[in-house]
């Protein structure tokens, strides 16, 4: 049976139609240009000033020395191997802790847990240097965490719990804690609770099921927590500064040092587009390898 025609105004149609379709994103557009501007002029102009800055030299020339620099010195190395290490235990720890709290607090009542997420966002109702100076305080040989210690048996004498790695790692952990359970419990609370009786009914036990069940569905969220955590504990610098003593130096404190000291404004720039780099490669990474328009949907 040969095709219905086609009638003559089809094409009258579809041609007015994608004429309306362009101007309604060119209207858009418009709209959103003065973002689009403010956004090359906040992020953009900076981070290309960076890339410019970084290869000048110390004669004002083009110049690929201080990149040269961080190749040949093996400190550089050592700093880059030092803030990816306290990255991943800081962000390690957050899921120990984080993870159990989150999954706590999703099964309390609505208005009990409400109260609870205060608790977990009451920190950040304090200044970042406050906060940072208050553990300073409470884990110095005679602060608190020693006195109670002693006090409680655990051990005979002060032990030095900061400026060093422990400390630096106990007061990450309490600043960036937040930026974890925050998305892990919308994910959680995400999570219909049918699919646990579903399993429950087809004979799985509790420890089974959280973990065939629960847990895939709860692992965007995971994921999504742990990226922030680690991508922020990248650019650290008050609390490694204050709390590290100078024996915990990461690339922060080494771009602080090269423009405060040496004032060398090439070298801290230089030092500032490795880690720029090396922070897309880690989100490149996790995009090659995991469903991220997943992880931003909240697993749905």
């Amino acid at each position: 049976m040969p095709p219905a025609p086609r009638p003559p105004t089809a094409g009258i149609n579809e041609a007015g139609l994608k004429k309306d379709d362009l101007a309604e994103r060119l209207w858009l557009f418009g709209l959103a240009s003065p973002a689009i501007v403010l956004i090359l002029i906040i992020l953009i102009v900076p981070v290309g000033w960076l890339f410019y800055v970084s290869f000048i030299g110390a004669d004002g020339g083009f110049s690929f020395e201080n990149y040269q620099r961080m190749i040949e010195r093996k400190s550089y190395a050592r700093i880059f191997k030092t803030t990816f290490e306290v990255s991943f235990l800081t962000t390690a720890l957050c899921i120990l802790i984080g993870y159990p709290l989150a999954y706590f607090i999703s099964r309390l009542p609505n208005r009990l847990a409400n109260l609870c997420l205060i608790t977990v966002l009451l920190p950040f109702w304090t200044s970042l240097l406050v906060r940072t100076y208050a553990w300073l305080v409470l884990l110095q040989k005679r602060g608190i965490v020693n006195d109670w210690a002693i006090s409680l048996g655990l051990w005979e004498e002060p032990i030095k719990i900061v400026h060093n790695l422990s400390g630096t790692l106990i007061g990450m952990v309490h600043i960036m804690l937040p930026f974890l359970v925050l998305p892990v419990y919308g994910a959680m609370r995400s999570v219909d609770q049918d699919f646990m009786k579903a399993a429950s009914n087809l004979g799985a036990n509790p420890r089974y099921a959280f973990w065939t069940v629960f847990f895939p569905l709860t692992a965007p969220g995971l994921i999504a927590g742990s990226l922030m955590v680690f991508i922020l504990c990248l650019g650290f610098f008050v609390t490694p500064a204050v709390l590290g003593g100078g024996k915990v130096i990461l690339v922060s404190m080494k771009i602080v040092s090269n423009i405060e000291l040496f004032v060398n404004w090439g070298a801290a720039s230089a030092l500032g587009v490795v880690l720029l780099v090396l922070t897309l490669a880690v989100l490149w990474l996790a995009s090659r390898f995991m469903n991220l328009d997943r992880i931003t949907k909240g697993g749905r």
